[in-house]
């Protein structure tokens, strides 16, 4: 099978061995002669999948007893409304950092039940950089963050801590690096980007938010109906719920987030080197704010562009043409992604430096 180096920004890249084991499930899921997708969600089988994934999450994350983790439906999207609804106080106020579109887009659910309040934009500089110095107010029920911006290759890398509750969109670097659960009031994050396939998504909160919504709130839409029934409140997505269930063992069995860490800045160093020393690319990105997990850059010259986009095809690179709000180009340097795929698309750049630099 023809190698190609996958630098989409999601769904995302998986680990080979995730692909033949979800693949065997379909047909043939614990030797039950039965499909994964054929099966009953109550069955003895698929619930040991479900505890085995919660599981995973909170050894790999260090997950503490005052929070529960869930895995639901509907994406990142659905989870701008779910946090808005299980966090909003008396004051009827939640507070949001805009760093990208997905950031903004979280920001407008909050004013569907109260009042949404932007303390900090990037917008200004098309989302370039993270903004700082913001100040958070008492009559705030939570702050919202967005950790990584897949858009415009930014991200978090210091994260509020007071005493406001802090809930963060994490889809697209969750389990790229060592974070502190316990300052997080609720986490959420689409499995697509970097844990699975399309389909599920993450949810890690502090128990102690159920039932303090000040909101009436949807029975599916309560994070408390999902953690009563352990995420069994309605037909979980079973595939996607094993296959990241099949990535959270591949990263426990490859050193857990101390090795995965590493591994993704030295893939994003050596990109970033390559980038910062040539004379025909630039970065897109405030240099303090990089993300680690989606590069942004682009040629100087756009006249070298199909020159470039000829050479990528040849090399068998995948998915580097960068979001219509940005331009350019886009590495998405997921966990599964080999450093040696980083250092075929640097060769590329280094080739093509020799030829028009």
């Amino acid at each position: 099978m023809l190698k190609v180096h996958n630098f989409s920004a999601g769904p995302c890249i998986l680990p080979n061995e995730v692909f033949h084991k979800s693949a065997e499930s379909i047909l043939n899921f614990n030797k039950s002669g039965l499909s994964l997708i054929e099966i009953s969600h109550r069955s003895k089988d698929f619930v040991e999948v479900m505890d085995e994934a919660r599981n995973l999450v909170k050894e790999i994350l260090s997950v503490p007893e005052t929070h529960d983790v869930l895995f639901l439906q509907g994406g990142a999207s659905l989870g701008f409304l779910m946090s808005a609804y299980n966090l909003m106080g008396s004051n009827k106020t939640g507070g949001y950092l805009v760093t990208g579109s997905w950031a903004k887009k979280a920001a407008k659910e909050a004013s569907f039940m109260g009042n949404s309040i932007v303390v900090g934009s990037s917008e200004d500089k098309n989302f370039s950089y993270i903004p700082k110095g913001y100040e958070i107010g008492d009559n705030m029920d939570y702050f919202h963050v967005t950790s990584n911006n897949t858009i415009f290759g930014t991200q978090i890398k210091d994260f509020y801590n007071g005493d406001v509750p802090l809930a963060c969109d994490m889809s697209s670097d969750i389990f790229s690096r060592k974070i502190d659960v316990k300052n997080f009031d609720l986490i959420y994050a689409g499995a697509q980007k970097n844990m699975g396939p399309a389909g599920t998504t993450l949810y890690i909160f502090n128990k102690d938010i159920l039932g303090k919504s000040t909101v009436p709130i949807p029975t599916m839409l309560d994070l408390k109906t999902h953690s009563e029934k352990d995420s069994m409140f309605n037909t979980p997505p079973v595939f996607a719920v094993y296959a990241s269930m099949l990535t959270l063992k591949w990263l426990q069995s490859n050193g857990g987030l101390n090795h995965i860490e590493k591994q993704n800045q030295l893939k994003a160093e050596l990109l970033y080197n390559q980038i910062d020393n040539s004379s025909l690319f630039s970065g897109t990105a405030n240099r303090e704010d990089r993300s680690i997990m989606n590069v942004t850059f682009s040629l100087e010259n756009e006249n070298l562009n199909e020159t470039f986009n000829n050479m990528l095809a040849h090399a068998n690179i995948n998915g580097l043409v960068g979001h219509r709000s940005v331009g350019g180009y886009r590495a998405s340097m997921y966990n599964a992604l080999p450093i040696e795929s980083v250092q075929v698309l640097v060769d590329v750049m280094k080739e093509l430096e020799i030829k028009k630099g």
